[in-house]
């Protein structure tokens, strides 16, 4: 049986401008349409394409502008990084963002356990607040989940004794983040809820072993993070 989810009509239209947009078709600060305009151009009905719009403002792929020259504007920018399942767009740099995501992740298991061996009961309610957000930021679409993401990686970097490791990392995932515009994915788009699941799923497990304190867990919980997740 396929775990493919099927789309709705307002996620095929929101896929087919985000491919426009990622594409350069649609340029920063550029329009794409209002919302008649849009309904006329693709046939769907005024509900569908409001839909779609939220879901690339979401996405941050495209803002609203109110006004009489008001409607849909792209705001992507730059190129798109292609690591792994994940496509980043980003402002400039795309070789030095693709080098700081390795960096960062070859950081991960120093970071993690520490965080597992050393984790305070301020950190502990700290990252469970922020694990409370990424679940929250899971149904808004995959750039929301990742910014989510990126806040809950940095507070477990915090944590880490090792001065010079923790600064690193935090460095690395700060440039990415700095640079990042919007996260898309390189599958069949009508996987997207099963893909955030099951990244939500993993990281649950990964905040679980370090409350535990179990570096064994925490380790296999970086094994399966690291397999899935190459942009968190």
């Amino acid at each position: 049986m396929s775990s493919y989810v099927t789309q709705t009509r307002a996620q095929v239209l929101a896929g087919e401008i985000e491919k426009q947009i990622l594409d350069r078709e649609f340029k920063p600060g550029e329009l794409i349409g209002t919302i008649d305009a849009l309904k006329a151009r693709t046939g769907f009905a005024r509900s569908t394409v409001a839909e779609a719009i939220r879901i690339l403002t979401d996405r941050g792929l495209a803002e609203i502008r109110p006004g009489r020259s008001g409607g849909l504007y792209a705001t992507a920018s730059g190129p798109v990084v292609r690591i792994r399942h994940t496509l980043l767009a980003v402002t400039d740099a795309p070789a030095s963002v693709a080098e700081a995501v390795a960096v960062r992740e070859a950081l991960e298991v120093l970071i993690d356990v520490d965080a597992a061996q050393h984790r305070t009961p301020a950190d502990i309610a700290d990252i469970k607040k922020l694990l409370t957000k990424l679940k929250a930021a899971a149904g808004k679409g995959r750039t929301q989940f990742l910014l989510a993401n990126w806040d809950l990686h940095e507070r477990i970097a915090l944590i880490s004794p090792n001065q010079t490791g923790s600064a690193l990392y935090l460095s690395m995932t700060r440039f990415v983040r700095e640079h990042a515009v919007a996260a898309t994915h390189d599958e069949d788009p009508a996987s997207a809820a099963a893909w955030l699941q099951l990244r939500l799923e993993t990281h649950e497990e990964l905040v679980a072993a370090i409350i535990a304190g179990d570096v064994s867990r925490t380790k296999a919980a970086i094994d399966k993070h690291a397999g899935l997740l190459a942009t968190d």
